[in-house]
């Protein structure tokens, strides 16, 4: 039988375990930082491409993709991910960078799904500034 956790309050002490996950907040939000940062860099280039995507008000979704944090970016992910890399409907020879961006962003989908309900825990290590 399969114990009932349902209720079970997650607790990461200080520690090896608390500089562990301070070690994966800090590489998950530099990756999101340079992304964001990386949409405001290029904006033209990245907007043609959603263009090319169909995406509506292409220029509009990239500035405004750049900027998002938390639940937004769950749901950015969640949405822009099978629309912009729909690697199963380009030709074949974009196939596996478009498959390589959607797994990617796949993970970051579910690295954000866990802070976000990790958001109410108290965290080791952290400076104590919630959302």
């Amino acid at each position: 039988m399969i114990p009932d956790i349902s209720t079970t309050v997650l607790q990461i002490e200080a520690g090896p375990d608390g500089i562990a996950f301070l070690l994966g907040r800090v590489l998950f939000g530099a990756v999101l930082a340079f992304m964001g940062l990386n949409h405001f860099m290029n904006v033209d280039s990245m907007a043609g491409y959603a263009e090319s995507k169909g995406i509506p008000a292409a220029r509009l979704s990239v500035v405004f993709s750049g900027g998002m944090l938390a639940g937004a970016i769950a749901v950015f992910l969640l949405v822009s991910t099978p629309t912009m890399h729909d690697f199963w409907a380009v030709p074949e020879e974009q196939q596996q960078s478009e498959m390589t961006n959607f797994l990617k962003n796949v993970a970051l989908l579910g690295g954000a799904l866990v802070f976000l309900v990790l958001s109410e825990s108290v965290w080791p290590y952290a400076v104590g500034v919630g959302l």
